[in-house]
């Protein structure tokens, strides 16, 4: 009983120092308050940006793919083999396969 209450009082003093460093950080940039105007076109500035953003996702959306592909030849062995455990590790791997496969698509249907 010792050992959990050492232990949530330690989570809370991390908790609040990392809040405190938050609340630091953001009355810190509000009491600068620099602000800059952009001039004329800005697409030489964001278009590399874009072009960044795409290959990462479509990297992401590919890696996606491969472990979905893998997990459901591994979800496929562990059915045939009766291995529950397998089974529900394949079946985490394919959810994460879809997330990251779909990432893309959600992300671009959200604006970003």
């Amino acid at each position: 009983m010792n050992k959990i209450i050492k232990t949530i009082k330690k989570a809370t003093l991390k908790l609040f120092g990392m809040a405190s460093v938050l609340i630091a950080m953001g009355w810190l940039s509000f009491s600068t308050g620099i602000i800059s105007y952009a001039a004329g076109d800005t697409s030489a500035v964001t278009k590399p940006l874009e072009n960044l953003k795409t290959l990462v996702l479509a990297v992401i959306g590919a890696i996606g793919i491969i472990i979905l592909a893998k997990n459901v030849m591994e979800f496929a062995q562990a059915y045939q083999a009766q291995d529950s455990a397998t089974m529900n590790s394949a079946l985490k791997g394919i959810v994460a396969g879809v997330i990251m496969a779909g990432i893309a698509t959600v992300l671009t249907f959200l604006g970003f």
